[in-house]
């Protein structure tokens, strides 16, 4: 299934895989034009980032990057920031905290549903353009695999 998502030039298939590098070892990664890691800023939470990024491009991805998520301020952003430029990172996207997400997971809601004017689901929206960009398609829905990773062990 993944590897005809991928096919197509106007469609986009995201995975949101689990914290754990078995995801990768059964291959789903040699479909992915890009794998996203997303980190919160805490040590163990970027230091998974780091691993699966490594891993990732001992398989062949080329690109690989993290997304800081829930950031509520200037120093949790410069402290992912420092990380990754000590460790060779790219910071593909910055998702701040939004005290609405925990309100759609809750009600059992995506985000976009539950708040779509939130800070949060606006820097998505963002970052699935820049991804689009970047991966040579016009727009979000124009696009192929993007593996997700939660480095933060599952939120």
């Amino acid at each position: 299934m993944i590897e005809a998502a991928g096919n197509s030039p106007q469609e986009v298939c995201i995975l949101d895989t689990e914290a754990s590098p078995e995801h990768l070892s059964r291959g789903t990664a040699r479909y992915a034009d890009a794998m996203l890691c997303i980190v919160e800023p805490y040590y163990k939470s970027l230091e998974t980032g780091r691993r699966m990024a490594a891993l990732a491009h001992d398989l062949g991805l080329v690109r690989v990057a993290l997304v800081a998520n829930k950031i509520r301020d200037e120093r949790e952003l410069e402290a992912v920031r420092e990380f990754a430029d000590r460790n060779g990172l790219e910071i593909a996207g910055v998702i701040p905290f939004d005290e609405g997400m925990p309100g759609a997971e809750r009600a059992q809601a995506a985000p976009l549903d539950f708040s779509p004017d939130a800070p949060a689901v606006a820097a998505i929206a963002a970052l699935a353009r820049g991804m689009a960009d970047a991966n040579g398609r016009a727009a979000p829905g124009n696009g192929a695999a993007t593996g997700l990773t939660e480095a933060d062990g599952g939120g």
